[in-house]
């Protein structure tokens, strides 16, 4: 039975913590920025903002954007969900047809600010965002600090397990709760924002667990026979049987083995990769049962991590900050759990972004 939003996570690849530390101490201890890389034409009917926020979520960021311009919440987009115990940027664009840019004057504060706009013509997609760039701050540390160095070049050469998130499965894992529930009445939520994150929960944990799985075998940064490939930033996979011997692509962590966003769809692994993702999907028959009756297409993820641009220094011996660049979707607790046994402040949630 899962019971925390640990038991949805799986067991670390390169060894035991190197200490603990207190994560989200304050907001600006986790700071966040979307890597854009769209250039805006300066023209259109579409509002593009890039907002600083502070101690608020997204969906509260774009609620407050939609009561200001007049317009309906469906009509404000974003890239990805940030936290909310974070100081991060991140884009927003309001559709506006033949309208003048809104005065948002009166909700800009010191939690909500406005850092750049500019007209498009098209509206911002989800995952339309090439990163996610990360400066968090660890406090309180009590670590082994070579041991704690020596890990952190290791993770910026060998990269991490790319897991879900705990906040994926919310507070005391109470989204798979709620997943299970539906599943088990054979129904889906109406609401299309409920609907959409316990289906996303359902297919995380699946994902998850084969991945635990090979992490614990040693091989979820190999290419085994039967596996399913894919490059960092693609959509696109292929066989592992098209890479060559030797392939440097794989040791440059170009080049992930992938695993199972479960769906609809025939699965594009074989041999022993297949048959260890069938008896994973095997045991949560009503959670797989249920992605099929509502229709997902399956789709694959990158069991392996890379970790862009890591660097890190120590502002006090009881304090370490880690600077880095994580791919759309990927979570920064899969890096930090690799180095220190976290604890968070009341409120903290240990979340990261997507």
């Amino acid at each position: 039975m899962i019971t925390s939003q640990l038991d949805c996570l799986g067991p670390t690849a390169w060894g035991p913590p190197c200490g603990s530390a207190v994560l989200k101490a304050q907001p600006e201890h986790f700071r966040v920025t979307e890597v854009l890389d769209i250039a805006l034409s300066g023209e259109g009917e579409h509002l593009w903002l890039l907002i600083e926020k502070r101690n608020l979520n997204t969906e509260e960021v774009a609620k407050c954007l939609a009561r200001a311009a007049g317009l309906k919440v469906r009509d404000v987009s974003y890239a990805g969900l940030k936290d909310r115990k974070a100081v991060t940027q991140q884009w927003f664009s309001l559709q506006l047809p033949g309208r003048a840019d809104p005065d948002f004057s009166s909700i800009w504060n010191a939690n909500l600010q406005c850092i750049d706009s500019r007209r498009h013509s098209r509206k911002l997609q989800r995952g339309a965002h090439s990163a996610n760039h990360f400066v968090i701050h660890l406090s309180q540390l009590q670590a082994d600090v070579p041991l704690l160095d020596a890990r952190l070049r290791q993770l910026a050469t060998h990269g991490v397990p790319n897991y879900f998130g705990p906040q994926r499965f919310g507070h005391g894992a109470g989204n798979v709760q709620d997943a299970l529930s539906w599943a088990q009445r054979g129904a889906l939520p109406p609401a299309r924002g409920t609907r959409s994150r316990l289906l996303s929960t359902a297919r995380s944990l699946i994902f998850n667990r084969v991945l635990a799985q090979r992490v614990a075998a040693g091989t979820w940064n190999q290419a085994l026979s039967g596996d399913c490939l894919a490059f960092t930033n693609s959509r696109s996979h292929f066989s592992a049987d098209r890479l060559a011997d030797n392939d440097p692509r794989l040791a440059a962590l170009d080049v992930h083995p992938t695993g199972p966003l479960w769906g609809l769809g025939e699965s594009p692994v074989s041999a022993e990769t297949a048959a260890q993702e069938q008896a994973v999907a095997a045991a949560e028959p009503q959670l797989v049962a249920w992605l099929l009756a509502a229709e997902v297409e399956q789709a694959r993820r990158i069991l392996r991590l890379p970790i862009g641009a890591l660097t890190w220094h120590y502002p006090s011996p009881e304090s370490l900050v880690v600077e880095f660049t994580l791919p759309t979707g990927c979570f920064a607790t899969a890096v930090l759990r690799e180095l220190v046994a976290l604890t968070d402040e009341p409120g903290g949630g240990l979340e990261s972004e997507i």
